[in-house]
């Protein structure tokens, strides 16, 4: 009898064939390649042939897919980083602030607000879902980022800087949920939240970030001008980068996330050859593409149709409100008086506005924090209450912006996007 982890791997080098050599016309289709993978994955899973197991006796195996979900958006934070060539002025980064501060606050209350008195939760499990289901992904919603370093376009990188910064930033508050699980007497724990999860962890993954980036930086240059690298291991600099960011960050109590997405940015502007971070940009998204694949697949065979539907209406409850009210309000809200950069126009364009509300992707993101709390004490109904929720949720979001991604983007193109483009100088050097 064949092993099933040999079928597993014919499985997913039939599917990498596929829709590589059929991405020419995928690509045109109102089509992402993440629904194809979710529908292989559910093929996958318990109801189609049953290769990809990650319940065994019904014991869900949560270390599994928190250790490759946080591979896969370390990756993808890094990329993000990578793809800004924008200089740090507070003026340029100003779409990102409003992102980040107003709009990531208000949708996790504005959930958990959904969760304690429409679902009936207590408040460590609401706002716990609020974290969760709150930041956007890096990893599925790279058709609506920049597309390469040399692309200005403000909603692009506004939803790139996004997704970059808040899958590090919700951290916080998915320990304030954790903790508020475990102990709701919040006078004995909310110093040491403030203190050690807020503002050490924040600051401290920013300082790794910078330190670890501009360390390594600095050695491939001494290096490379003595004794150039093999220029296929090269690519390897970016990939140590990350994991030597990333482990470092974690041993200082730091967000981990944070500090490899302030390292891409380092890294992006530190080289002076532009070469050097944009053959290190398409060697991480390659990888980035192939760990999507299989994290879409372990999402897909995770779905089981009983517990989809018992939580069928609280899950469609929360994807109405946070797709259609809680994001686009938010949105609003957040970029109010907001000015796009070197243009006439004194306000965002409304159409921008209304997609940056509409591009709220889940994902990747959404899994790790939910498999993350599965590690730290959350279990019972209310864990499966959460986890179906989220799965759902990144599922329809899956479906509805990967259909809607790429006609909603070439009507921005052509209706928005070339009447408001900014003229923002191609090197940080035009800045001074």
């Amino acid at each position: 009898m064949v092993d099933v982890y040999i079928l597993d791997l014919l499985v997913i080098g039939l599917l990498l064939l596929i829709v590589t050599l059929g991405s020419g016309w995928i690509s045109r289709l109102p089509l992402s390649f993440a629904l194809i993978y979710l529908l292989v994955g559910i093929f996958l899973g318990p109801y189609g042939v049953g290769l990809i197991q990650l319940r065994r006796n019904d014991v869900f195996n949560a270390e599994f897919l928190e250790r490759i979900t946080e591979l896969v958006v370390i990756i993808s934070v890094f990329s993000c980083g990578l793809k800004i060539v924008r200089p740090f002025k507070l003026g340029i980064w100003d779409i990102t602030a409003r992102l980040i501060g107003f709009l990531m606050p208000i949708s996790i209350f504005a959930i958990a607000f959904v969760g304690k008195f429409l679902l009936g939760m207590d408040w460590g499990a609401a706002i716990l879902l609020g974290a969760i289901l709150a930041p956007t992904d890096p990893v599925l919603a790279s058709e609506v980022q920049i597309t390469d370093t040399n692309d200005k376009d403000e909603l692009r990188f506004g939803l790139t800087s996004e997704g970059g910064l808040n899958d590090a930033l919700a951290f916080p508050f998915v320990y304030f949920g954790i903790y508020t699980l475990k102990d709701s007497n919040w006078n004995n724990w909310l110093r040491d939240w403030l203190l050690v999860d807020l503002i050490w962890a924040i600051a401290s993954g920013i300082v790794m970030g910078i330190i670890v980036a501009k360390a390594i930086v600095w050695l491939d240059k001494k290096i490379q001008r003595r004794r150039r690298a093999d220029n296929l291991m090269e690519d390897f600099i970016a990939i140590s980068m990350i994991f030597i960011t990333y482990a470092l960050t974690e041993v200082v109590n730091g967000y981990g996330f944070l500090a490899v997405f302030v390292a891409g940015l380092v890294a992006q502007h530190s080289y002076q050859d532009p070469e050097k971070p944009l053959a290190q940009l398409e060697f991480i998204e390659r990888l980035e593409k192939l760990l999507e694949v299989g994290t879409i697949l372990l999402l897909g065979s995770i779905l089981l149709f009983k517990p989809i539907v018992n939580y069928a209406m609280q899950s469609l409850l929360i994807i109405i409100l946070l797709f259609l009210v809680i994001r686009p309000v938010g949105v609003w809200i957040s970029t109010i008086g907001k000015r796009p950069l070197n243009s006439p126009r004194r306000t965002l364009h409304s159409g921008t506005r209304w997609l940056f509300g509409w591009f709220g992707i889940r994902g990747v993101g959404s899994l790790y924090y939910l498999a993350y709390a599965y590690g730290n004490g959350l279990k019972g109904n209310v864990a499966e209450q959460i986890a179906w929720i989220t799965y759902t949720t990144i599922v329809v979001s899956v479906i509805v912006h990967g259909i809607s991604a790429t006609p909603l983007m070439n009507w921005y193109e052509r209706n928005i996007a070339q009447e408001t483009k900014p003229h923002i100088p191609a090197t940080i050097d035009e800045f001074e």
